[in-house]
């Protein structure tokens, strides 16, 4: 049975301590057994002592609250995917090529998971924003403060990752329902058959409410953060793709793109609730006409270049 680790959401947790790497000690034979059978490449530049401290994290996270014996630590750490885990380490620490080679191996299976997960557009949408927190942009006391630092090597790593992506969709989905509004007389609908309710006659006019609030919402956006989203949603682009373009790496425009839709959805509505005076349950209604019926073209919008 493979044991699956829970992933810890970046910014809810405490990055791993050294008070907690150290809590239980790795005989130093051991530590370098394990190390010279992950094989780590010399271009990770992962040292022995860093791997010897991960290895220490994944011990004080099993045997939390225990004293296990020095038999119990080693047939524990005999269990890890010491590969996986080598890898991880080298790419919480900014390592180029580890993260190269974890781009080159991982991005399938995280564009697979993703569309099992969610579906075809939202699924490459929840793989490409991973990316940001994986590679681990933000530094606290000098340090990376990247997810993979919360992998420990009990599962293989491709395994770890679809657990954080289906987590993130779960919390993304319980979000949603924390913040949709109750309709008044939801109560009071009919269970059974009956008539279909009438088209609503207000359909147009919420869907050019819409579109003006999303034009003026793209249109106040910096001329580089319209190309990263038209090559992204109209040209299709990969993360590499547009970071190639742009002279950034791809965790950067993983990360700009998360803060540029973040910014057209908090214009978007605040100009419909705020301009246009409408209520959230109207606002709702906007995006659910613009789901089945939705006949505005971003390309016009989004083809302003620097």
């Amino acid at each position: 049975m493979i044991l699956v680790e829970t992933p810890c959401p970046a910014g809810d947790a405490p990055m791993p301590s050294d008070r907690s790497r150290n809590a239980t000690g790795i005989d130093p034979a051991l530590a370098s057994r394990l190390y010279r059978k992950a094989a780590v490449p010399a271009e990770w530049q992962l040292t022995e002592e860093r791997f010897r401290q991960a290895l220490e994290t994944s011990v004080a996270h099993r045997f939390r609250g225990a004293s296990p014996s020095a038999d119990e630590v080693e047939r524990y750490l005999e269990t890890l995917r010491l590969e996986d885990l080598a890898l991880a380490c080298a790419c919480a620490e900014g390592n180029e090529p580890a993260w190269e080679k974890f781009v080159a191996d991982f991005r399938p299976e995280l564009y697979r998971a993703g569309r099992a997960i969610a579906g075809e557009s939202r699924g490459r949408e929840l793989a490409d924003s991973l990316y940001a927190d994986l590679y681990g942009l933000e530094e606290r006391e000098n340090k990376r403060r990247s997810l993979l630092r919360y992998f420990y090597g009990r599962s293989r790593l491709t395994t770890w990752l679809r657990a954080v992506m289906a987590q993130r969709h779960v919390d993304e989905l319980r979000r949603g329902k924390r913040t949709e509004p109750l309709e008044d007389g939801a109560g009071d609908l009919p269970r059974g058959g009956g008539a279909a309710p009438e088209p609503d006659p207000d359909r147009v006019r919420y869907l050019a409410l819409l579109q003006a609030a999303l034009t003026e919402a793209l249109a106040g956006l910096e001329p580089r953060d319209r190309l990263r989203l038209a090559s992204y949603y109209i040209e299709e682009l990969t993360l590499a793709q547009i970071g190639r373009m742009l002279g950034e790496h791809e965790a950067t425009v993983s990360r700009k793109l998360d803060r540029t839709r973040l910014e057209v959805r908090r214009c978007l509505e605040s100009s419909l609730r705020e301009k246009k005076r409408l209520s959230d349950a109207q606002v709702k209604l906007c995006y659910e006409y613009a789901r089945e019926e939705w006949p505005f073209d971003l390309t016009g919008v989004l083809s302003a270049r620097e």
